[in-house]
Formats: C-alpha cells, structure tokens, sequence
C-alpha cells in the first residue's frame, strides 16, 4: 500500500522511518559523484520512486531518504508483505542491486557469493515455521485455529547459475570468492576502485597478506607489478611441465600417466577460461573507451 506525503506530513513521520545501520552497509555506498547527480536529480524531478520499508525499518532508498529530509522534499513510502526475516530482506536487496547496470562486476561477484551463502544456510537448516499473518477483515472460526504455515528451503544455486545471474563467467565468480577469502583489506579496496581488475586482484591475493598491504599502499601500478609477477611465476612451472610430461619414461606406471594428462587437461581448461575472462575484460575496457 502506498501512502503519499507532503512536505509537512513527510517531517511529521520522520521518526516513525528506522534507518538500520546494517541494512544502510549492506550495499556500498554511491561514489561521491554519483551522490551528487542524485541529489541534483532529486532537487530537479523530486522523488519518484517510493521507499521501501519493512515494518519501520528502511530496506531501500537510504541515500533518497537523506537528501529528502536534508532539503524538505516529499516521499512516498510502500511495504514489502514478502518480508519475514532479514535474509528476506537481504536477498531482496541483492536482487534489486544484480538488476541495476551501474553496479561493476566485481560488486556483482559479491553480491552472488552472498545470495549463495544465504541460500546455502537455508538450506543446511530444517524448513523454518513461519506464523500465519493475522488480516483484520479475514477472521477465523473460533474452533478452528490458525496453522503456521512452513516455509520450503530453497536450494543454493550453483555456481554457474549464479555468473548467470550476476552478468558474469564462472572463473570471475570463482577468482572473486578468491579475493574475498584471501586479498587485504587493501587490495579489495583496489579492486572495488577499479584501480586494479578482477584478475589482478586475484594474482596479488595469492601473496603473504603483508605483502599484498605493501604494494597496495605503493599504488596501483605496483599491484599490477606484483599480478604480472605472480602469473609469471605459475606460467613457468606449467611451460616446463608440458615437454616432460609429453614423453613419459617407460617406468611411468599407467595409471600415474593418466593422472597427469588429467591434470594437464584441467590446466588447459583452466587456461581457457582464464583467457576468456580477460577477453571480456579487454572488449569491457574498449567499450568503456568508445
């Protein structure tokens, strides 16, 4: 339902709207320029889009919210019934953000890693008892009291469903869950930047933490330095690899030869994808540049 404000009647309900830190830090912050195309935006039209709450609290449209009470503007506000619990809430938002184009691809990796560990701790739980809702025009019969419904898990989806989802390729959501796992605080906030790509982020993240925190601080052209050393690294071993491995002495057992032309062919695969990767990453690049 939809309630439309005026000015006097927005700062009135003011302290009826709960701002949830933890929701508000849940998807990154605008960039200062887009802040202030907003705000213009918002001063220009006035808010068009509604907020969305749950209950009280704000899910959506923080950064709309603060500009109306800085500058008196009028908002309308709407409830999402669909809300039973915060991971609701939080998939919901993840959903809304994978949708909108000025999100980059390393948010949306992360933001596909976090449905995915929702999904997965649902899950791995029994199916969780959800109360009835109580509707003030639907009364039930005296001897016939009202059953909580049971809510179904919903099964995690794999990981190229969620590349699928998130506009990216399996090996993106594979080295982004990389940077999560392992690169500095530093170095994910190179990536996030756009300073570094996903790709180089994901070379540094294999080095000792203090390391990857002193390239970082030496700027981005020495991270770029570090990924370019790290792949050169790992591309040796695998150049030397292949000739020996391409005529194995006769007191190679069998079954040791079929393992290593197995893992040779995941290495292929893997080179491959990896390629892939930086195709996109380059045909990105010049679309941006065009």
């Amino acid at each position: 339902m939809r309630a439309l404000f005026s000015r006097s009647r927005a700062a009135q309900i003011l302290m009826d709207i709960v701002v949830n830190e933890e929701l508000k830090a849940y998807i990154d912050p605008l960039t200062p320029e887009e802040y202030e195309s907003l705000e213009r935006s918002l001063l220009a039209e006035g808010c068009r889009d509604a907020l969305v709450l749950w209950g009280e609290v704000l899910v959506d449209g923080h950064n709309r919210y603060g500009i109306c009470r800085k500058h008196n503007l009028p908002f309308q506000t709407v409830q999402n019934p669909r809300f039973q619990s915060i991971e609701d809430v939080h998939l919901w938002m993840i959903e809304q953000h994978l949708g909108r184009r000025s999100v980059s691809d390393f948010q949306r990796g992360v933001l596909a890693l976090r449905k995915r560990e929702i999904l997965a701790q649902r899950s791995a739980t029994p199916a969780a008892t959800v109360p009835a809702v109580d509707h003030e025009d639907e009364a039930a019969p005296a001897d016939e009291p009202t059953a909580p419904s049971t809510a179904p898990a919903e099964r995690p989806p794999s990981r190229e469903a969620l590349a699928r989802e998130a506009k990216l390729s399996g090996n993106q959501v594979a080295l982004i869950e990389k940077i999560q796992k392992q690169a500095a605080p530093e170095v994910v906030a190179a990536v996030r930047s756009g300073s570094i790509s996903i790709n180089a982020a994901a070379a540094v993240a294999s080095m000792p933490e203090e390391e990857q925190r002193e390239a970082a601080l030496a700027g981005s052209k020495e991270l770029k330095e570090m990924a370019k050393r790290v792949r050169e690294s790992k591309r040796k071993p695998r150049e030397t690899a292949v000739p020996e491995a391409a005529a194995p002495s006769p007191d190679v057992d069998v079954d040791e030869g079929a393992d290593e032309l197995t893992r040779l062919r995941r290495q292929v695969a893997e080179l491959q994808e990896e390629n892939a990767a930086l195709r996109k990453e380059l045909a990105d690049l010049r679309a941006v540049a065009a």
